[in-house]
């Protein structure tokens, strides 16, 4: 059985988020831990990745939101541990100037190559990345681009429910 990991970003994803939506629908899909949402530190939060994959076996999809993006990146790096693929939504630019400065250790941006199937969503109008920043970032993961039209952050304010195109594109990634 092929699971699926949720991995928030900063500030973790509230009750209105798709992330929760999907873990309520799916007792099987597990949101990956961490100590300090508030005060993300990326050494933390890799480890705490790495714990959750190594939990849930090799058949794993993650599907991450936000700073999770990076922290996934990050982990990618930094792992041996395999996972099918990834669904990257609304990866956050923490290079931007006016970015929280809550985050540690996740600048500058990650931008290598993923070692496993990846597709990134982004927004037309999110806040906290431009379209041409999240173009950037799927590119040098080598990951498929969806622009899903002007949604903001894709998170809880965006109010997308169980967001059936999230979960189309998780489906791909657990298919493959």
């Amino acid at each position: 059985m092929v699971r699926v990991l949720n991995v928030p970003g900063l500030w973790n994803s509230g009750p209105k988020h798709w992330q929760s939506h999907w873990e309520a629908a799916d007792p099987s899909i597990v949101r990956v831990e961490q100590r300090d949402w508030d005060h993300p530190r990326r050494e933390e939060w890799v480890a705490a990745i790495d714990r959750a994959v190594l939990a849930a076996g090799p058949s794993v999809v993650l599907a991450g939101h936000s700073l999770g993006c990076s922290a996934i990146a990050f982990w990618a790096r930094e792992t041996r541990l395999p996972v099918r693929g990834a669904l990257l939504v609304a990866p956050s630019d923490s290079e931007a100037k006016d970015y929280p400065k809550e985050p540690v250790g996740f600048q500058p941006m990650p931008l290598w190559p993923l070692p496993f199937p990846s597709i990134t969503v982004a927004s037309t109008d999110d806040p906290y990345v431009t379209l041409a920043r999240a173009r950037a970032f799927a590119a040098a993961w080598r990951s498929e681009l969806v622009v899903a039209g002007a949604l903001g952050h894709l998170n809880s304010d965006s109010d997308l429910g169980m967001w059936p195109q999230g979960q189309a594109l998780i489906a791909r990634l657990l298919a493959a």
